[in-house]
């Protein structure tokens, strides 16, 4: 089973510690004891306060099949005559689309617009991280 430090769970979720800390406060998540003396959380109650947190949040314009959405602010675009290269900061994410300029004029994106990334694959690979 895996344990992770609050700062390693805050990481991954792009929040503060201090907000791990306290939706440990608030029972969202339980907290352990590590190895080292230090709290922590379960991965599997991190992973199931992620699941459940993503199945709550609005759908928005976005189709309700797209399961991986994050919200973030527009960093840099580039357009040309047909295609646009829309940078995002999403949390600790950054993300890149090309989409046409049409559509980034319709949505009226610029740099500073908030806007929301729809995340969508058939083919996902999934690595453990190098301890």
């Amino acid at each position: 089973m895996t344990n992770l430090r609050i700062s390693e769970a805050a990481a991954l979720l792009g929040v503060s510690d201090d907000t791990v800390r306290r939706w440990i406060d608030q029972g969202r998540l339980s907290e352990v004891r590590l190895d080292s003396g230090r709290k922590g959380v379960r991965g599997i109650d991190l992973a199931e306060l992620l699941r459940t947190t993503s199945e709550s949040q609005e759908p928005g314009l976005t189709p309700a099949s797209a399961r991986n959405r994050m919200r973030g602010i527009v960093t840099r675009i580039v357009k040309d005559t047909v295609m646009a290269q829309v940078e995002m900061q999403a949390g600790p994410f950054r993300l890149v689309s090309l989409i046409s300029r049409e559509s980034v004029d319709e949505l009226g994106l610029e740099v500073g617009s908030i806007a929301v990334a729809s995340v969508k694959s058939t083919h996902v690979v999934v690595e453990v991280p190098e301890s």
